[in-house]
């Protein structure tokens, strides 16, 4: 039964994890009149990211000090119009999601008539995510304000101060131009992120000083090297996996969760997920190769240049782990991966683990004293930072809260924290049991490495004491370039649209009223552009090809 459970029966068929995945054969490119509502899908998204940035101008996370729009005649009458600047963005935002939605038609097919007749080719795509990005790429920052802790963060560092000890408020000073914008929440705490994420910011805080407008500029710049990575990375993953390039792409970096948090919203998750798949697609190059990876004297040139993308991928996996070190699961799966390489035996997994533990060890120290911030971001309190939080997107803390809320209605008391205290560490348990299952599940080859690590950094994702609503693209972004069931990308899809409307874009709180003329406004407008546009946009999944072909079974069903 143990052996069952933790998966190392052989002979055990049926591994349910391992039907999320199917082959996508490939398809022609586009008709003429599905490039001409591409174009048109193309141009409505640009114009849903444009209306976003400008209603950021009073909607956005802007900062409290050095507001570069405050008291301008033009650029500063969003701010002074709450109501209708949050109306710009949600309505931006909903067209964005919209035009993701129809994008998806020409990508991925229909959920019943299997692979799309036709698809979209990669530099369409490319051009379509380019146009969407450079919006949001110049905008101020949204949905979030933890790019003015960054800020902060950086400048103490800069100062010789110890990011891990103290917080902004401590170090800075309560009414420095940097502490001002942090929110309340977090000017307390230490920074809660790796060394070398601080370290990129020391430099930024170097070369801004206290310039809060090129701070951010200069962070966004950190985050679309992160998307650029992704989106270098990803299509590759796919094609080792036998999934559609371009589906990948839709899916993982055409995302509104990844276009609204990473980009907008500057997340540093962004340089983590592409450090991460940009070692693996590395990493793998050298596992999947026909030369053997192994340490000789005198191997031949390819298999010195097998050994060398394989460490070259395991410090770059390595890196990202000193962004945020949830990362680090990655080398477990590409560690297994190796050691089933080298015959799936005992001493192959101990073999493989000592040489990726090696090469974590070197970089993390590498990074943690040349940057000279030392090892307090391994400390539990600064692991810890986060849990300040309680997310409802959370299994455990939802369950918590829940049974709290009951203890109160029937007037027992609120026990939230003493169940939390339960909750969390039973969740932290069963996302190490998934992680081991799926461990062992590549090793005895029942599962792709990238399919295992999506699974795996979707339960810890669920089962994590704080969820966010970006930390979801931990898990859709792997498992968008191995996962093409409908089981896997129906859920996904409704769940990126259905989060990625549900923050308010000043990172904040609204007051009710304001959010209900926004939405009804938002509704009103994107029904009328839908009415003006049935004939013009794909709409419906039966658009009726130029060609002479029946083109419904071309697209998704979801509109």
């Amino acid at each position: 039964m143990v052996r069952r459970a933790l998966g190392l029966d052989r002979d055990h068929e049926g591994f349910a994890v391992a039907s999320l995945h199917g082959d996508e054969a490939e398809a022609p490119g586009l008709n003429a009149r599905e490039t001409a509502q591409l174009r048109g899908v193309r141009r409505f998204g640009a114009t849903g990211a444009l209306l976003m940035a400008l209603g950021a101008l009073g909607a956005g996370a802007q900062p409290v000090l050095q507001n570069p729009v405050q008291g301008l005649r033009l650029l500063g009458l969003p701010a002074r119009m709450p109501s209708v600047a949050l109306t710009l963005t949600m309505t931006g935002s909903a067209m964005v999601v919209l035009a993701w939605l129809l994008l998806g038609r020409f990508v991925i097919g229909t959920f019943r008539g299997g692979s799309p007749v036709r698809r979209l080719t990669r530099s369409q795509l490319d051009r379509t995510l380019l146009l969407w990005i450079v919006p949001l790429a110049i905008a101020p920052p949204m949905f979030s304000k933890d790019v003015y802790s960054y800020l902060a963060q950086s400048e103490i560092a800069a100062r010789g101060l110890d990011p891990y000890a103290i917080g902004p408020a401590q170090a800075l000073g309560v009414d420095h131009v940097l502490t001002r914008t942090v929110p309340t929440i977090w000017r307390d705490t230490p920074a809660p992120y790796g060394p070398l994420f601080i370290w990129i910011g020391k430099g930024i805080s170097a070369l801004t000083g206290e310039n809060i407008v090129a701070g951010i500029f200069l962070h966004r710049m950190v985050a679309l090297a992160g998307v650029a990575l992704i989106v270098w990375a990803l299509p590759r993953l796919a094609r080792r996996c036998g999934v559609a390039p371009v589906a990948a792409l839709w899916l993982g970096a055409a995302n509104p969760l990844l276009l609204f948090h990473l980009v907008a919203g500057i997340h540093n998750e962004a340089l983590m997920l592409g450090l991460m798949l940009a070692g693996i697609e590395i990493a793998l190059r050298a596992i999947e190769s026909p030369p053997d990876v192994r340490f000789r004297l005198r191997g031949s040139p390819a298999e010195r240049r097998a050994l060398a993308l394989l460490l070259a991928g395991a410090a770059l996996i390595a890196l990202s782990a000193t962004v945020k070190i949830p990362t680090l699961l990655a080398l477990g799966f590409l560690g297994m991966a190796l050691a089933r390489r080298w015959g799936g035996t005992f001493r192959s997994v101990c073999a493989a683990a000592a040489l990726l533990l090696a090469v974590t060890t070197t970089v993390i120290l590498a990074v943690s004293l040349v940057s000279g911030l030392g090892f307090g971001w391994l400390s539990p309190d600064t692991l810890g930072t986060a849990n300040e939080v309680r997310s409802w997107m959370s299994l455990p803390t939802l369950l918590g809260l829940g049974t709290g809320l009951v203890g109160v209605l029937l007037g027992l008391g609120d026990h939230t924290t003493a169940v939390l205290s339960l909750t969390r560490p039973i969740a932290s348990l069963a996302a190490a049991f998934v992680a081991l299952r799926m461990l062992i599940a590549v090793l005895v080859g029942r599962i792709h490495p990238i399919g295992a690590l999506g699974v795996s950094l979707g339960f810890l994702v669920l089962l994590f004491p704080v969820v966010q609503p970006w930390y979801l693209l931990w898990a859709v972004i792997p498992l968008a370039a191995w996962a093409t069931r409908p089981v896997f990308r129906i859920p996904a899809i409704a769940f990126s649209s259905v989060v990625s409307l549900i923050v308010m874009p000043n990172g904040g709180e609204y007051a009710p009223f304001i959010i209900v003329q926004a939405a009804i406004a938002t509704i009103l407008v994107c029904g009328s552009i839908i009415a003006a546009t049935r004939n013009t946009l794909p709409w419906r999944a039966d658009t009726g090809a130029s060609d002479g072909t029946r083109s419904g079974d071309a697209y998704a069903e979801v509109p």
